[in-house]
């Protein structure tokens, strides 16, 4: 953007920085933007009225921000990024050989493009230096003899600061309007809706992981979901797409994209789509704008929902802990929050282990969306070390099948929690006064999951049976005992030959000693279960004729099955 004529030796002169256009304001984004104009724009100019491209067409897309005059043969020092550098050719009549060394060495440096006068220091450039140019795609242009270097300087400055001059005012404007709207208390939908208007073409704002926030011209966009900036389930993929203008094939047009920064957070995207034109980087400018714009009406939003989700817990947990007042107040107070209570319910509680609170958050983010489009009346909140969710029992399908679907979907949602969680699920209750045994049913259940399977377990409180019993004995390391005192070898868990006499043990017991059914079941000859009984009861007992026997057989089997026992045991260490 700044232009200087070389005095004297300037090999031994300070670097004249010169007049510079203002620079792009400062916004909330890491994007850079390239306000000038492009060298194909230049050759337009009528101050170059005749002049013709002799190599690098590739490149005709540079941008030119500044114009330079090299007329003395060390130049390098000199050269600016997205300069458009004038000569007559004077400093390169002498040394033809090195031409394309310069070349490379100017397109190291960001330079824009060349423009040269033929005839008067030297009749034409070397083929080697042309041949460098076109694969580096730096234009190489020449310039008619009879133009004058000032009208191309005036006319080229002028351009750009007309240009930019208009970026900003347009950015300006977008600025206004967007502040107005969120001043107003609108948020991101009606963001979305403003910059649509603007701009012409599909808008969406994003959260960091994809999830679209808000949209705005939904036909537009939904065909522009095939393409492959989208994944199968519809999020944007912000983690892979890179700021600025780009195209995709199979998508008519171009999009530009902008990252939501505010306090060095990133709070997600802003992408437009622009398949009737051609977007441009006024468009980036503006979009950077409204980023700003963007990044207060999240964070207003994240202020107010953190106030209601505090407000929610609260409730909930006075509900759950029945000191929510009588039935109609509860159930009114439920309404009020988006909820109904006043239906047959289940309680699910999810539990991640030891989380902090922003992963506790995920989670609970997490179980809303999954809810949404679920059960939109449910409720899904974050305690103290959990997410609680009311479901209710659907008219068609099975509600724990259900919880067990939004679990699975929550395990697997990018932008959800970074670790596992178990889930446990109450029985049904028909009564919102009913939601605190419901809550402990839960809360019994995920502590069961989590010592028979592990993290990442669904378990029914229905369906917990002698796991429900053993869970209450409060030291993990009594069941271990119990179960090496019935088992002996047997409950060694590294041993492959203890675990396949186990599982034909537990064949045996499950199928109550049925020696065909359970050969059956175990693929086995009947002489051979028959071998494999006596040496059973060579190890553990008579149990084919002690039922008593059996009983301890089957709860140290079960015990075995409780995999997070030693968690437990290590977690109190």
């Amino acid at each position: 953007m700044a232009y200087r004529l070389p005095m004297g030796n300037l090999a031994k002169d300070r670097p004249n920085t010169g007049p510079e256009l203002p620079a792009p304001p400062v916004v909330a984004s890491t994007a850079t933007l390239t306000c000038g104009l492009t060298v194909r724009e230049v050759l337009g100019a009528s101050s170059l009225a005749g002049a013709h491209l002799l190599a690098g067409a590739a490149g005709l897309d540079r941008v030119v921000q500044r114009l330079n005059v090299m007329e003395v043969p060390d130049i390098l020092p000199w050269v600016k990024p997205n300069e458009l550098l004038l000569t007559t050719g004077y400093p390169l009549r002498n040394a033809p050989e090195t031409l394309a060394e310069l070349v490379e060495e100017l397109d190291g440096r960001g330079l824009a493009a060349i423009a040269i006068k033929l005839g008067r220091y030297i009749d034409e450039l070397p083929a080697q230096m042309l041949a460098a140019a076109d694969r580096l795609g730096l234009p190489i242009v020449q310039l008619p003899r009879q133009v004058a270097f000032d009208d191309i300087l005036n006319q080229v400055l002028t351009d750009v600061l007309n240009r930019q001059a208009a970026m900003l005012a347009r950015s300006e404007e977008v600025h206004r309007a967007l502040v107005q709207i969120v001043l107003a208390g609108g948020g991101l939908p009606e963001v979305t809706a403003e910059l649509f208007g603007l701009l012409g073409g599909a808008v969406l704002v994003t959260s960091p992981d994809g999830h679209v926030l808000a949209e705005c011209c939904g036909a537009e966009l939904a065909a522009s979901r095939a393409c492959s900036c989208f994944d199968a389930e519809g999020r944007f993929r912000a983690g892979t797409e890179r700021y600025g203008i780009s195209s995709h094939e199979g998508l008519a047009g171009e999009h530009a994209i902008v990252p939501i920064v505010a306090g060095r957070v990133d709070h997600g995207r802003i992408v437009a789509f622009g398949a009737a034109r051609r977007l441009t980087e006024s468009d980036v400018h503006a979009l950077e704008r409204a980023a700003t714009v963007a990044a207060l009406a999240i964070t207003k939003q994240q202020a107010v929902q953190a106030v209601e989700s505090k407000y929610q817990a609260d409730f909930l947990h006075d509900l759950l802990a029945g000191r929510a007042g009588d039935r109609e107040h509860a159930v009114a107070h439920a309404a009020s929050l988006g909820w109904d209570v006043d239906r047959p319910l289940v309680v699910a509680v999810a539990e991640p282990g030891a989380a902090d609170r922003a992963e506790l958050d995920r989670l609970a983010a997490a179980w809303g969306s999954a809810l949404r489009s679920r059960d939109p009346r449910a409720a899904a909140v974050g305690l103290r070390r959990e997410v609680v969710a009311l479901v209710g029992v659907p008219r068609q399908g099975d509600v724990r099948r259900l919880v067990r679907d939004l679990a699975a979907a929550v395990a697997g949602d990018p932008g959800g929690p970074r670790r596992p969680f178990a889930t446990g699920i109450s029985r049904v209750v028909a009564d919102p006064e009913e939601l605190s045994k419901a809550y402990d049913q839960a809360r019994r259940a995920v502590h069961v999951a989590r010592q028979i399977d592990g993290p990442g377990a669904v378990a029914d409180f229905d369906a917990l049976g002698a796991f429900r019993l053993l869970s209450l004995v409060p030291d993990p390391g009594e069941l271990r005992a119990f179960a090496r005192d019935v088992l002996g070898e047997l409950a060694d868990r590294d041993d492959a030959h203890a675990a396949d006499l186990r599982r034909t043990l537990q064949v045996l017991l499950e199928t109550n000693l049925n020696v065909a059914e359970a050969a059956r079941a175990l693929h086995f000859h009947y002489n051979t279960l028959r071998y494999r009984i006596g040496k059973l009861e060579r190890m553990v007992g008579p149990f084919t004729e002690d039922p008593h026997l059996r009983l301890d057989l089957a709860l140290a089997l079960t015990v075995l099955r409780m995999r997070g026992l030693d968690d437990a045991s290590s977690s109190r260490s």
